[in-house]
């Protein structure tokens, strides 16, 4: 392959997102003692958090709203689910949430292990539509930093992936050539359809097999798989 850069999205393509949320989500639900304010368990919860943030973000993805107001929506929408929706609680779990779940380590399977490895033969960047000050966190304490020449978060340009100028901004911040970059993501949409929009080609990460109709040139279900032929 002629790639010399090679970039990545993080949440849910390197650094675990369920599995740092939920932890982060068991921790404040039982300091909280959320069954008091008519949460039956944690289950019921968590599965409510997830559907209101994943409206929220896809909004967000648009342009509906902003960064504040879905901070201050997710909480406040799961808790009134259950109820009147607490809003003191639901800023105390906002607040706590963000200053916490960043910190956790999990990576999904194979990840450091591909990118101790391809750092060795590439120059390594991560593209995210996650928020800037939360990611950096993410890449230092999970360990990831070291192997990456930068990031590139779609906040700072001010538009979400697919939006060409998100891959734009970062090729020229790199100084990489499109037709040898390389982007590799868990959505189909954002990550891989949006940088083969501006010329670039892309990896789909796609660990559940998720079916789609995309005519795709690389589709992989373990990041190590990418070991095999970059």
């Amino acid at each position: 392959m002629s790639y010399t850069h090679l970039f990545f999205d993080l949440d849910h393509t390197l650094w675990d997102f369920e599995q740092n949320s939920r932890i982060t989500l068991v921790e404040l639900f039982e300091e909280k003692q959320l069954d008091r304010l008519g949460v039956p368990d944690f289950d019921a919860f968590y599965s409510a958090y997830k559907e209101e943030n994943d409206l929220l973000w896809a909004r967000y993805r648009k342009g509906e709203i902003k960064k504040d107001e879905l901070r201050s929506s997710r909480f406040h929408n799961t808790l009134k689910r259950f109820g009147d929706g607490d809003e003191r609680c639901a800023a105390e779990l906002e607040k706590a949430y963000i200053e916490r779940s960043p910190y956790q380590t999990q990576l999904l399977p194979g990840a450091m292990e591909t990118v101790r490895v391809l750092s060795t033969r590439y120059s390594l960047h991560i593209i995210t539509n996650g928020f800037s000050e939360t990611q950096n966190i993410k890449m230092e304490r999970s360990g990831l930093a070291p192997y990456f020449d930068g990031v590139f978060s779609s906040e700072a340009v001010g538009v979400q992936k697919p939006d060409a100028r998100v891959f734009l901004h970062a090729l020229k911040e790199t100084g990489a050539k499109r037709k040898e970059s390389l982007m590799i993501g868990d959505s189909l949409e954002a990550d891989v359809l949006g940088a083969r929009r501006v010329g670039m080609e892309a990896v789909y990460f796609n660990p559940e097999s998720k079916p789609h109709g995309a005519s795709l040139k690389f589709e992989i279900r373990d990041l190590r798989d990418l070991l095999q032929w970059l």
